[in-house]
């Protein structure tokens, strides 16, 4: 996993992870923000994953990110999706450095300070993703942008102290555009956060709508301007890399927890008419349980071989957008799917509220509106595939 051999279990330890697992109900309930799991995250290392050792980090790359993704999702899915939002930045930093892009390296510098990075592209709308935007960047004398928009789905709300944005400049490029990418302090003037995020579940991300009206973008913190539509610069690659890999890894982590709840709960249930035999015995349910397990299974390797191919600098050519974007499709799906068949075997009891297959059941549902939804997934592989549409 890193140059010194760490192990999940030595960086995020089984203490750590059942105080985790302890809290998780309790912010579902209230609908609050995991403080007090980004404070032990934190003073874990947690946050500093990609950040090189000799910088005070962890030194790792995409593939033991995710295995420590997929591990803090089996005790607290909220807590690890937002913690992504962090960890997409700094990961995308990583990812281009490795390729001797070092456009993004101060974000390894602060988030080895301690600074937070959340992630505030996200548009109510906006189908082109990071393509095109809703959000407008009128430049300034001085060379910085100001921007005037909303963004959804903004987690970790109450804590970044750096929000990465991007919107369109519309007179550039001869009135073409261009979509401009920076970051903000929390310090800077012009964003409101609104106390919106009340949710089905993954509550205690706490993943607030953030409206921009005109925050100031200084010009060291514009790193990138690239023209409209789908372009090959490796920003693009390190975003969907870094973003589609952890979702995945995240709900990897809901599905494998789910599966051990189902086959506790099998184990445990006896049944009446079968004079008191565990339901572990009943053909039915074995094929449920197998049918959970058999799923799982077909999910570990893809996610391993993903994550450690973008490590390894591979070049997948025109295939790379179709796996990232297949391996998360397979990754919530299939989570949906092992949660559904766990419930099944666990009987009335998982129906009730603060039944954790309960809470599990309602988390897994976010995983249909991450980028890249099912619809544009499949256009984007179909499109490798077959080539585009004709017009």
């Amino acid at each position: 996993m890193a140059s010194n051999d760490m192990t999940p279990e030595d960086i995020l330890p089984d203490a750590l992870l059942e105080r985790i697992r302890g809290r998780a109900a309790g912010y579902d309930r209230e609908n609050a923000f995991f403080t007090e799991d980004l404070r032990d995250l934190a003073a874990a290392g947690y946050l500093k994953i990609f950040v090189p050792a000799a910088d005070g980090g962890l030194g790792l790359g995409l593939a033991g990110a995710a295995q420590l993704q997929r591990r803090l999702a089996t005790a607290a899915p909220a807590t690890a999706l937002a913690i992504n939002m962090h960890l997409v930045w700094t990961g995308v930093a990583h990812v281009l450095a490795a390729r001797g892009d070092s456009s993004l390296d101060f974000v390894l510098h602060e988030a080895a300070q301690g600074e937070i990075f959340a992630f505030g592209n996200s548009e109510a709308g906006n189908d082109s993703v990071l393509f095109d935007s809703k959000t407008e960047a009128t430049p300034l004398p001085d060379g910085s942008y100001g921007f005037t928009g909303r963004k959804i789905f903004t987690s970790l709300s109450p804590a970044w102290t750096r929000l990465g944005i991007f919107g369109k400049d519309a007179s550039a490029r001869g009135g073409e555009g261009e979509l401009v990418h920076g970051f903000i302090d929390r310090e800077t003037p012009g964003y409101e956060i609104l106390s919106d995020w009340d949710t089905l579940g993954m509550r205690a991300s706490q993943s607030n709508t953030t409206v921009l009206e005109g925050a100031v973008v200084p010009p060291d913190r514009v790193f990138r301007k690239l023209p409209v539509g789908p372009n090959a610069d490796p920003l693009i690659f390190a975003i969907f890399a870094c973003f589609e890999t952890l979702l995945a890894a995240v709900y990897t982590g809901i599905g494998e927890r789910a599966l051990d709840l189902g086959v506790a709960s099998v184990k445990r249930r006896t049944s009446f008419k079968n004079g008191g035999r565990s339901y572990a015995q009943d053909p039915d349910i074995r094929w449920k349980v197998a049918e959970a397990a058999m799923a799982m299974d077909a999910l570990y390797p893809q996610l391993a071989a993903v994550a450690s191919d973008v490590d390894a600098l591979a070049d997948h050519g025109a295939q790379w957008f179709p796996k990232l974007v297949g391996v998360k499709v397979r990754a919530t799906e299939t989570a949906r799917t092992v949660v559904d068949l766990a419930i099944r075997v666990s009987g009335g009891s998982s129906y009730f509220r603060g039944s954790e297959l309960e809470r599990l059941y309602r988390d897994v549902l976010a995983g249909m509106f991450h980028p890249s939804d099912d619809e544009s997934a499949h256009n984007t592989v179909a499109s490798a595939w077959l080539g585009p549409l004709e017009p």
